[in-house]
């Protein structure tokens, strides 16, 4: 395979797409987390536990993703992609043999440990490995190179679960797990082993020559991640994930009840459905992660929350099946996109000095919304008998999604205003 990047001495260095590859091998190995509603069921015939039980070792799991991608991200930036991705494999792969140990022993405890806690952490670390590196590699199309990677964390689901259903059926559920730990230690540990930083001053082989169209993204400033909590667009940011994130899941959590209910949909077609959703989320990722690479972050954050306001004040009086499924899929694919796009947007925004720390301190947005999605949702079809508030209730979140994102598009021109008065990249201001 042609090695299309030099260095700036000329010396070959590792070609990127195949960086891009190890990354979306890690994270098909991790998003593999999305098949867990496949042993939902096993568990509780075999050992009796009822489903909140078996529910809450994926919500552990959720929760210590956000928590150690926010404690872990200095780790990552100071021991590199490559011991930071071992790590993840051994944690994500050891999560999984405790579970599998745990099933054996009919301890539940032993399973929120091994699956929940420590393979959470494994999920956290190893999801924000290969971001900062991806973007450093590709400052032409930070978008799109981020939106593959983490197109394979959404589409781990698809490739793992007939695998698991398989093995559950022929070998039981402990094996299950054993196995799977074992082919995540080696498919992790085979990505980890290639992917690398870029050598410092280098540039793509086409943008240095200028035969690319392309733009390579100009960072507004180059912060520490100490620095970037202390400025007014990480907390717009974090703001727009937790809406889009809360509305994405909220929406996942009650689109196959609320398409029986609502427009009288089999309990099969509404399954065909579901699927079909996991397939918009996934185009989503690697769609407007590439769009935003042309219009803008900021730009496409400003789009997501318009068309998502309107579609929540659809959506809840629709009784066409073909607009309520165009107005779902149109939602999912922005609910994927947000998390494609935002590794690039910090970049834009930070720079690349501590890309992985920042990323890691948003992923919290993920946490948090992973529990006030569902959660809010479930509370007010249970008070009212009805899923219809709940939609208002969101689509008023929407608005104020909107109203930060246009903040922040108008602070991000102030400051590119006044970085090109000062001839500076405002690496020390904190507007």
């Amino acid at each position: 395979m042609t090695v299309e990047n030099t260095s700036v001495e000329n010396t070959p260095v590792k070609n990127r797409w195949l960086i891009v590859l190890s990354a979306v091998v890690i994270h098909l190995s991790i998003g593999s987390a999305y098949t867990y509603s496949v042993f939902k069921r096993p568990l509780a015939d075999a050992l009796g536990w009822s489903s909140t039980e078996t529910s809450l070792a994926f919500t552990v799991a959720i929760f210590f993703l956000g928590l150690s991608a926010a404690v872990f991200g200095p780790f990552v930036e100071r021991r590199g992609p490559r011991t930071s991705a071992l790590v993840a494999a051994v944690l994500f792969a050891g999560g999984h043999a405790l579970a599998g140990a745990a099933v054996a022993a009919g301890s539940l405890w032993l399973f929120y440990v091994g699956y929940g806690v420590v393979g959470g952490i494994g999920l956290g670390i190893g999801y924000i490995s290969p971001v900062s590196t991806l973007v450093q590699w590709f400052p032409d199309r930070r978008g799109m190179a981020t939106g593959m990677a983490v197109l394979g964390f959404g589409a781990g689901a698809l490739v793992a679960s007939p695998i698991a259903a398989r093995l559950i059926q022929s070998v039981g559920i402990s094996q299950t797990f054993f196995v799977l730990g074992a082919v995540f230690l080696v498919l992790m540990a085979s990505g980890a082993s290639y992917i690398a930083k870029p050598p410092a001053g280098w540039t793509p082989a086409a943008a240095a020559s200028g035969t690319t169209r392309r733009r390579t993204t100009e960072d507004l400033s180059q912060l520490t991640a100490r620095e970037a909590l202390g400025t007014p667009r990480f907390w717009m940011l974090w703001v727009m994930m937790f809406i889009n994130i809360s509305a994405g899941i909220m929406l996942i959590s009650v689109a196959s009840p609320l398409a029986q209910e609502q427009i009288g949909m089999t309990a099969v077609a509404a399954a065909a459905m579901v699927g079909l959703m996991g397939l918009f989320n996934g185009a989503g990722r690697i769609g407007w992660a590439s769009v935003s690479d042309y219009l803008g972050r900021e730009n496409v954050f400003i789009l997501f929350f318009a068309v998502q306001l309107v579609a929540f004040l659809l959506l809840p009086v629709t009784s066409n099946a073909l607009l309520f499924q165009v107005l779902l899929f149109t939602v999912l694919t922005m609910y994927g996109g947000g998390f494609a796009s935002l590794p690039a947007f910090i970049g834009d925004l930070f720079g690349t000095k501590q890309l992985a720390a920042i990323h890691g301190l948003l992923l919290t947005a993920w946490s948090m919304a992973g529990i006030a999605g569902p959660m809010v949702v479930a509370s007010v079809r249970d008070r009212t008998g009805s899923y219809e508030p709940a939609f208002y209730l969101f689509a008023g979140l929407l608005l104020v999604a909107l109203a930060t994102s246009l903040g922040m598009a108008a602070n991000l021109r102030r400051i590119r205003q006044r970085n090109a008065r000062t001839g500076t990249d405002g690496s020390l201001v904190g507007g």
